[in-house]
């Protein structure tokens, strides 16, 4: 799970960077240079530490995400596309944290001039919008020629592929990102080799001062969330000991750190859901998409465990802190044996049965 922090130069990407990620990267990186730091973060869940004092395993290990800062987008692309190093890095993302500018700072001047969240907000939006306009066009000129070669695919193949595409010019031209499209299953499987900016989702945070009281604006879009924060003061808190960190929320009266907030938001905006394996070499979370079935979560663990899925043996995450034990969960009868039509749910602890 990889998600890139976005915006505007100076709009705080990496104080929001270094909050979530308890890091030090330098801010201040001067508008159109491209550069991308990354980190990866346990994902905190109070879950995976009582199991390991049930368990008193060799080994903890808590899920991951990645965190990278873009910088290099400015709002300048326009029609000639966002190109090289950085469009690489973009669509490479599972989806964007969309940092929004909403602070006033005398000493950190706005790119545009002024602050203005709203137009900032439209200002990238448009940019993944012109951005992926160009590459459905190219994309409509090269299935036009294939057709017309009539040479390879069969022609009603092909003929699908344009319908799909100029769907997509259709609503691109009318500044519809591409995640608002009702498109079926296999129409966004079919397009997720692309990397298309405007189909990924976005969470939107608008960075707002001390004090200060987070803009109202109507963002009606699909799989997008909006949440605002102190980036600044998050940071301060986030290099801070635990301890220090402690007395200083209690002081300003925030009851949890950005670091826990953006992970769970993340995990909601890519529809994500975490499962456990246990036992006395390894406690582990794992993350796999809501709605996965056991054997794509068995393929999570191990791509032999998908191959050869015969049964998984699930026990809820509660039944299991309930009873106390392993074998107390078998003795009340709580343990399942779960086929391949499982939909598995959060907080399932898992052991495959598999034969290769």
């Amino acid at each position: 799970m990889k998600l890139g922090i976005i915006g505007l130069p100076q709009s705080g990407k990496t104080t929001l960077f270094n909050a979530v990620t308890r890091g030090d990267a330098p801010t201040g990186i001067s508008a159109g240079r491209v550069q991308v730091n990354t980190a990866v973060v346990d994902v905190p869940d109070p879950r995976v530490d009582k199991l390991s004092a049930m368990f008193n395993p060799k080994k903890t290990i808590y899920a991951k995400i990645t965190y990278a800062d873009i910088a290099g987008l400015d709002g300048s692309a326009g029609k000639s596309g966002i190109s090289g190093i950085l469009l690489n890095q973009l669509t490479q993302m599972d989806g964007f944290i969309h940092v929004v500018r909403c602070f006033e700072d005398d000493n950190v001047p706005h790119v545009s001039g002024n602050v203005n969240a709203a137009r900032d907000l439209e200002t990238m939006d448009t940019e993944f919008i012109l951005n992926d306009l160009i590459v459905v066009e190219r994309k409509l000129e090269r299935l036009a020629d294939e057709r017309r070669k009539g040479a390879g695919r069969d022609k009603a193949t092909i003929d699908r592929e344009i319908g799909l595409f100029e769907k997509m010019q259709n609503a691109l031209n009318q500044e519809i990102p591409l995640r608002d499209m009702d498109l079926s299953s296999d129409e966004a499987s079919s397009l997720s080799g692309f990397g298309f900016l405007s189909f990924k989702p976005v969470l939107v945070v608008f960075n707002i001062a001390e004090g200060q009281v987070a803009p109202e604006i109507n963002y009606p879009h699909r799989h997008s969330l909006l949440v605002d924060l102190q980036g600044k003061l998050e940071m301060e808190m986030a290099q801070l000991s635990p301890e220090d960190a402690e007395l200083f929320m209690a002081e300003y009266n925030i009851t949890e750190l950005s670091l826990n907030r953006m992970i769970k938001l993340s995990y909601d905006l890519l529809g994500q859901l975490s499962f456990f394996t246990v036992g006395p070499d390894e406690c582990r979370a794992w993350t796999v998409r809501s709605g996965a079935f056991a054997p794509e979560a068995a393929g999570v663990i191990h791509s032999d465990l998908q191959k050869g899925f015969i049964r998984a043996e699930v026990v809820a995450y509660d039944d299991l802190i309930s009873a106390g034990s392993m074998n107390e969960v078998k003795a009340k009868g709580k343990l399942r044996l779960e086929g391949k039509e499982y939909p598995v749910k959060d907080g399932d602890i898992l052991n495959i049965r598999f034969n290769i």
